[in-house]
């Protein structure tokens, strides 16, 4: 989020959407509404305002650097990682596999529409360096990014900066 300029051997990874993923998710809520079933004690359903994005490191001995995100218009997003290394094809999400901190990002309303976005440093750094740190043994994280106060998909970019460890 700083203006600083990016090392020459900067990796920015951004975020992608999984659609497929978010579909079987919402499939699940769908199913348990139909038949009238509970959720699993711990299982973590999706939300409606919730989205499955996903980041893919190519490599996997980073450091964190910085975030980039931008947001056009009003509205807050949260990113909340999935820590565990999970299979949405074999086993359902349980909220033990979310990862604290959350990143927020967002602008008010009665802001002006050219005015910074808000986040809360310390916990977007700590968030992108536990990123760093999962990614030396995974090849793909996923994240639920909830957008909430008026922020839609189509007006949000985020993306991740790294540096190599060697």
């Amino acid at each position: 989020m700083d203006n600083a300029k990016s090392p020459a051997n900067a990796i920015a990874l951004e975020f992608t959407e999984d659609p497929a993923l978010t579909e079987m998710m919402r499939l699940r809520v769908s199913s348990l509404q139909k038949t009238g079933q509970k959720r699993q004690d711990g299982e973590r359903l999706l939300l409606p305002h919730e989205f499955v994005y996903r980041l893919d490191f190519n490599e996997q001995d980073l450091n964190f650097s910085r975030w980039y995100f931008s947001l056009t218009g009003y509205g807050r997003v949260t990113i909340t990682g999935i820590c565990q290394l999970w299979t949405p094809d074999l086993t359902n999400l349980m909220t033990r596999q979310l990862l604290e901190p959350i990143g927020t990002f967002w602008r008010n309303a009665n802001d002006p529409e050219d005015s910074q976005l808000k986040w809360l440093e310390a916990d977007m750094q700590e968030f992108g360096e536990r990123i760093a740190e999962l990614a030396k043994v995974r090849k793909v994280m996923y994240f639920l990014l909830a957008l909430k106060d008026g922020a839609q998909a189509a007006n949000i970019s985020c993306s991740v900066e790294f540096t190599p460890e060697k």
